[in-house]
């Protein structure tokens, strides 16, 4: 079966550059937190646009139930779920794709400054029951 291109490949390309730049910078051992912020400042240095913890409603039957914040948002296209733990688990994996289906985001990244610099992109496939809006919008 013939596949397309990835969808926003260019900017997660530009994403995972920079994620091996601040892993080969400052290596293993930190908290998420710095891994976090000197990503977006590498990203921002590379002419993304970075918002960082933002918030997303949950809704349910038109009634917001909660709210989840990401990482970051690049471009306000692609979400960056940032982890530094010995290596990701299912519920990293599912955190993202809530993320995503909360946002009505297309594509993440899960990046792990773990002791091996590890990535995984995930793309959100489903179709909302009902609208989402960001806190923002709100």
């Amino acid at each position: 079966m013939a596949t397309g291109p990835l969808l926003h490949s260019e900017l997660t390309e530009q994403v995972i550059g920079g994620f091996y730049a601040v892993y080969n910078d400052l290596g293993y051992g930190y908290l998420e937190a710095p891994y976090a912020n000197a990503l977006a400042v590498e990203l921002g240095a590379r002419g993304l646009v970075v918002k960082r913890e933002v918030p997303v409603r949950i809704v349910y039957r038109g009634v917001p139930v909660g709210y989840y914040r990401y990482d970051m948002l690049v471009n306000g296209q692609i979400i960056v779920e940032v982890k530094a733990n010995i290596a990701l688990s299912n519920a990293d994996h599912r955190q993202l794709l809530n993320y995503l289906k909360a946002g009505n985001i297309e594509v993440g990244l899960l990046v792990n400054f773990g002791p091996e610099a590890k990535y995984v992109r995930k793309v959100n496939t489903g179709t909302p029951r009902y609208p989402r809006k960001s806190a923002k919008s709100a």
